[in-house]
């Protein structure tokens, strides 16, 4: 689903005015019930990270750690089955997942009396089992399972979305027999910054000549695609020619301003596609 420039600024001011909860999803979806769902939830998602990255370090000083580790502390001695650090990090403003962090580093800290390493902190928070300490295990995993943006949990419903929507377009492109080299195929080969497809005899959509095309689970907002097109799409024209990019849930139709410089966004696969045997039989 494209939006207008407008109407994306008009859901991210709403989304700059609640708090990053399932309750305020619910609200978003009443606000804008002409909108996809799947849409609403990935600006929702983006919205809040460029949030949590803009608060990023202020709840990471020597000071800010410390509070919120002793009042942790004070917090499950008073009752060890409340959410303490789940109500923490809503009363504070910053992801429930990554408040997790903070103490369980803090925690592994004073108890090997050494910095943890990232590996061990990302293997207790996916699986909260292996914390020695069983009460601060449970708080970590209900601070995993509360998060709709951050955490482990997260991150595997966001690799397998994306997975999901490779593999959609990949039996798209079979059932219009289309060949193509995947990125799995072009890494074994030796590249490094690949599309998801580079199609083996060039297409044409919307009179645009497509070399390759990138799958995108997300919805298309300003940062995310600019971050895109210095990261990826321009080294992809670069190397492979112009192509195209599908942003599954949408993006701002303002966005799509690279055409005759030769990267196409679509909202879908599409339906329009010409390919060289098809414009010469036509002749």
């Amino acid at each position: 689903m494209k939006l207008t420039k407008a109407q994306y600024d008009e859901i991210a001011q709403f989304l700059g005015h609640v708090q990053p909860t399932r309750q305020s999803l619910r609200k978003l979806k009443e606000k804008f019930p002409s909108q996809s769902q799947s849409t609403l939830l990935s600006i929702f998602s983006q919205e809040y990270q460029k949030q949590i990255k803009r608060t990023h370090a202020k709840h990471h000083t020597a000071e800010a750690v410390e509070t919120y580790y002793q009042r942790y502390l004070n917090g499950v001695m008073k009752n060890a089955a409340a959410p303490v650090l789940l109500e923490l990090a809503n009363e504070v403003d910053f992801a429930p997942s990554l408040m997790a962090r903070i103490v369980l580093e803090r925690y592994l800290q004073e108890k090997e009396q050494a910095i943890p390493s990232k590996t061990l902190i990302n293997s207790m928070l996916r699986d909260p089992s292996q914390i020695p300490d069983g009460v601060l295990a449970n708080q970590v995993y209900q601070c995993t399972v509360n998060d709709c943006c951050y955490g482990p949990l997260v991150d595997c419903i966001k690799h397998a979305i994306g997975h999901e929507h490779e593999v959609l377009l990949r039996e798209m492109l079979l059932e219009k027999n289309l060949s193509f080299i995947a990125e799995d195929q072009l890494r074994a080969k030796g590249y490094d910054k690949t599309p998801d497809f580079i199609l083996e005899a060039p297409v044409a959509v919307e009179g645009h000549i497509i070399h390759w095309i990138e799958s995108k689970a997300s919805f298309g907002d300003e940062s995310s695609h600019q971050a895109y097109l210095q990261d990826q799409f321009w080294s992809y024209w670069n190397r492979f020619g112009p192509g195209l990019v599908i942003y599954w849930y949408g993006f701002i139709e303002e966005l799509d301003c690279h055409r005759e410089r030769g990267i196409l966004l679509k909202d879908c696969f599409p339906t329009d596609i010409v390919t060289l045997r098809h414009s010469m039989a036509q002749r």
